[in-house]
């Protein structure tokens, strides 16, 4: 039997959490958050396992890889725990299944390849950008840092008018 789906989170309360944990990362850790550097720091650990002396000529790798190991960055943990946390938060609303949500004229495989080619696109500019947008957006303008502002300003914008384009795939 399956259950009826519940309503998402308020926005406002879930924003207000968010900020909370964004705190306790700063007093925890002495950082604030993002997903960027895991994935920078596994592929330095990659590198390394594979390539030792590449990795150690390279200096974008050589930033990730710590004393303690690349294994052992806390970065790796918190998406560890995003992935935990959004498995168990579908479970709870009723809606843990297998499906690809797309648009009634969008097949499956076409919303698949796109979703991949635009994070392997997020994955270059956080590269370029030396950061994420959740780092940039939820750390830097936490820091009131004046380019994480003029980078929210813009993805909002840019958003907002790619909506108005997308929006007819999925009519």
């Amino acid at each position: 039997m399956r259950r009826a789906h519940r309503t998402y989170a308020d926005p406002y309360v879930a924003g207000a959490l968010l900020g909370l944990v964004l705190l306790a990362a700063f007093v925890i850790t002495g950082r604030g958050l993002g997903a960027s550097g895991a994935f920078a720091t596994t592929a330095a650990g990659l590198t390394r396992a594979i390539a030792p002396a590449q990795a150690d000529a390279n200096p974008y790798f050589t930033r990730y890889l710590t004393g303690d190991g690349p294994w052992r960055d806390w970065l790796l943990f918190e998406l560890g725990g995003v992935a935990l946390g959004g498995f168990l938060s579908a479970w709870a609303a009723g809606r843990l299944r297998g499906e690809v949500e797309r648009g009634p004229r969008t097949r499956p495989a076409a919303r698949l390849a796109l979703a991949f080619g635009g994070g392997a696109i997020m994955g270059f500019g956080a590269v370029l950008a030396r950061g994420c947008t959740s780092g940039l957006g939820l750390t830097g303008g936490a820091l009131l840092s004046v380019g994480a502002w003029g980078f929210l300003l813009a993805a909002f914008a840019g958003a907002y008018l790619a909506a108005s384009v997308l929006t007819r795939v999925w009519r």
